[in-house]
């Protein structure tokens, strides 16, 4: 009986240790779950996918006899990299936002002028800036070698006095602010202020741009160089604080030239047009235009003229004047709907 039992326990024994070795084998699926249970979580934007640890009466005891293969950690390092790859591009809080596009404005409102007072100008003066304050009216001409800043007896079109600019400067936009006169340079990139009642040049500044037309606020200058952007410019330092896009329902309005800053609306002739742009200074959008076509008569013309450019407007007394390059009249107008 005994010898019967001990063979019994025997072969019991060989069973165990037969099924233990087969459990080490190399492929066994007890192994892989062992070696990938240290795998980290993977958002895939819709789901989690967590690469649990194998539950312990899955993982077989180690073998002295058979060693137990490595990670391919090559093959996991790019298995991962495909996983987190589908979970950007299948994640929707990983597109890229769309860039907001303002609405487009509304049709700008249509303005045509009556003539209200015609004085004379200088037909050699070829305009790019025009200011009226406290009864004077200043004027800044443009070209190489004959630009310069003078003040203009409005009612004669007399040159009551003048600043020559050195011949590399061609002169462009001016305005009067703060108690004193700045004007632009168009391709030099240098700005002149000036002290208005002697025109000493007090200070000169630097800008990266084009110079253009120039107008104020009462609290920032504001600029343009011919494309659809202004700018707006801290006083102190002469450094842009913002700037807006020009645009009508029609798109961006580009070859903004001369401006003036009217009744919380910047004016500004459109270079190459007959057209005054009446531009919102929050949202850049054409509230209206104002058509000068047929303001000056080429029936009483005796030499050529240039485009319409300059604008300037005494707020005391709601007056609004506009010229050209070359025009030999000065115009105060009043800007009425168009029929």
């Amino acid at each position: 009986m005994k010898l019967r039992l001990i063979r019994s326990l025997i072969t019991l024994l060989w069973i165990t240790l037969l099924f233990a070795a087969c459990g080490n084998l190399p492929g066994s699926p007890i192994a892989t779950i062992a070696a990938t249970a240290d795998l980290p979580e993977i958002n895939t934007g819709a789901a989690t996918i967590t690469q649990s640890p194998a539950p312990e009466t899955q993982t077989a005891p180690p073998s002295p006899a058979v060693a137990t293969p490595a990670p391919d950690l090559a093959a996991t390092s790019l298995a991962m990299t495909e996983v987190a790859y589908a979970a950007i591009v299948a994640s929707p809080t990983a597109t890229t936002p769309t860039p907001e596009i303002p609405p487009t404005p509304p049709a700008p409102l249509t303005y045509t002028f009556e003539v209200v007072n015609t004085f004379p100008h200088d037909p050699g003066a070829f305009t790019e800036g025009l200011v009226y304050q406290d009864g004077i009216l200043f004027e800044g001409t443009g070209l190489w070698g004959q630009s310069d800043l003078r003040e203009v007896e409005l009612e004669t079109g007399e040159v009551i006095r003048s600043q020559d600019l050195e011949a590399q400067y061609f002169g462009e936009g001016v305005t009067l602010f703060n108690g004193r006169i700045y004007q632009l340079t168009w391709q030099e990139h240098t700005g002149f202020i000036y002290e208005p009642d002697t025109f000493d040049l007090v200070d000169t500044f630097a800008y990266p741009t084009e110079g253009w037309g120039l107008t104020h606020n009462g609290q920032e200058l504001i600029m343009r160089y011919g494309t659809s952007t202004i700018f707006f410019l801290v006083p102190e330092t002469l450094q842009e604080a913002r700037r807006i896009t020009v645009r009508d329902h029609t798109g961006p309005v580009n070859r903004i030239n001369e401006m003036e800053y009217i009744n919380g609306e910047i004016w500004a002739n459109i270079w190459l047009t007959d057209l005054i742009a009446r531009i919102s200074p929050d949202t850049g959008n054409v509230l209206g235009y104002v058509d000068l076509t047929g303001l000056l008569d080429p029936g009483q013309l005796t030499q050529e003229v240039d485009v319409l450019n300059g604008i300037a407007y005494d707020a005391e007394n709601e007056r609004l004047f506009v010229t050209g390059k070359y025009w030999p009249s000065l115009f105060e107008i009043e800007v009425v709907p168009a029929p």
